[in-house]
């Protein structure tokens, strides 16, 4: 198996991961967040639509950090967040599997901090650790909100363990 092809494994069950995590807030839960300088839960489920949508421009070569991929404001209900995500998952992945694709090219990341050339797989790892970040403040804001959190890599206190692939 080749790097490309683990990357794809591994991101399909984190996005499967954070599929579960998005559905599971109860209703009415949207504007939650546990402090002032805290995002709401709108914000960090929106969060990982962008980063979905960032590995498929990370995959046309850009990855400008300064300016995410535009995207309408976050929807008024978590399914319709839900439904987003995973339609960004689904065309960066159809992307992703398209023989064009070349894992090792060199991609620039800018910032506001400047620039900087990384191979692409590094980007995409990268982009998918911040997703991975962000699904965990979200399981955070889950317990608080009164929702139940799935499991993700082993048991929560309130799921047994998922070998979900």
């Amino acid at each position: 198996m080749d790097a490309k092809e683990i990357f794809v494994r591994i991101w399909e069950r984190e996005a499967n991961a954070t599929a579960r995590v998005i559905r599971a807030f109860p209703p009415g839960s949207l504007n939650f967040k546990p402090h002032e300088r805290s995002r709401s839960i709108r914000d960090l489920a929106w969060q990982c639509v962008i980063d979905e949508r960032v590995i498929e421009k990370i995959l046309d070569g850009a990855n400008d950090l300064r300016n995410v991929p535009p995207s309408p404001l976050p929807p008024e209900s978590m399914e319709e967040i839900a439904l987003a995500h995973e339609q960004a998952h689904r065309q960066a992945a159809e992307k992703m599997r398209g023989s064009e694709v070349q894992f090792s090219k060199t991609v620039t990341v800018t910032t506001r901090g400047g620039s900087i050339e990384l191979e692409q797989a590094e980007t995409m790892w990268w982009n998918l650790l911040d997703q991975v970040h962000h699904r965990g403040q979200l399981t955070i804001y889950l317990r608080l909100s009164g929702g139940k959190v799935p499991s993700i890599y082993g048991p929560s206190g309130d799921e047994a363990i998922s070998f979900t692939p």
